[in-house]
């Protein structure tokens, strides 16, 4: 029995070989490997990227179980971008990566985002004030941005959808975020995955659970997941367009 050993096979059949090949000089950027952030990291790695810069400063923990990739009972108390790297590599070991294991304040932001020229970012950060200072430096240097929303206290798949920012509702964190982009002039163009849904209110207590977090929600395993996939699948989208296949 013979076998295709071209791993981007199915990939090429759907985009062509120009687009597959131009992938492997592109470089993303993915800040925040949790719920949303890890599947997003893993999509695009699969879809052929070849430069990645992953960021986390958190350690996998047992309330993780339920929804992070990173999380098995063999990763507790790891460092999460570490696992996460090691992950991508087993997928393609080919894969340009560079493992940021730092919780990134304003400041670090300007400097990752200046180190090198990325092609597009992926924020899956889960506290406000880091989303807006990254959104805020992606849109002065004209970098695209995906920024997830809130995918906690959410159960319907269905509501999951990507607009730019201006156009979300429902959605706490979303409120918040285009109230500090606002402070700066921000208004519209930037990518944003978010649900629509109601969230639950009970599923949200508040608790000090890391740095600029307050409360915990609660969520569910596919939620995350989703939201991670429809985030690659946006930059994907901007990539391909901003190369003009």
């Amino acid at each position: 029995m013979s076998f295709n050993t071209d791993w981007q096979d199915r990939t090429r059949l759907l985009l062509g070989e120009n687009s597959c090949d131009a992938f492997r000089d592109i470089h993303v950027l993915v800040v925040g490997l949790g719920g949303v952030g890890a599947y997003a990291a893993e999509m695009i790695c699969r879809a052929g990227i070849g430069r990645m810069t992953i960021v986390d400063g958190d350690l996998v923990e047992t309330t993780n179980l339920n929804r992070q990739l990173a999380a098995l009972h063999s990763t507790l108390g790891q460092e999460k971008a570490l696992v996460i790297g090691e992950r991508l590599k087993d997928i393609n070991p080919e894969l340009d990566l560079r493992v940021i294991s730092e919780y990134l304040t304003a400041e670090r932001m300007g400097e990752v985002l200046s180190e090198t020229r990325f092609d597009c970012v992926i924020d899956a950060i889960d506290s406000l004030a880091p989303k807006v200072e990254l959104a805020r430096c992606c849109v002065e240097r004209d970098i695209p941005i995906v920024c997830s929303m809130g995918a906690g206290a959410r159960m319907d798949p269905e509501q999951i959808r990507c607009v730019d920012v201006s156009k979300t509702f429902n959605c706490g964190l979303a409120r918040a975020f285009r109230h500090g982009l606002s402070r700066y002039g921000i208004r519209k163009g930037v990518c944003t995955v978010f649900s629509s849904e109601q969230p639950v209110r009970t599923a949200i207590r508040e608790e000090r659970s890391g740095p600029n977090k307050c409360s915990v929600t609660g969520t569910i395993s596919f939620i995350p997941a989703i939201f991670g996939c429809h985030c690659a699948a946006a930059a994907i989208r901007l990539i391909l367009e901003k190369s003009g296949k």
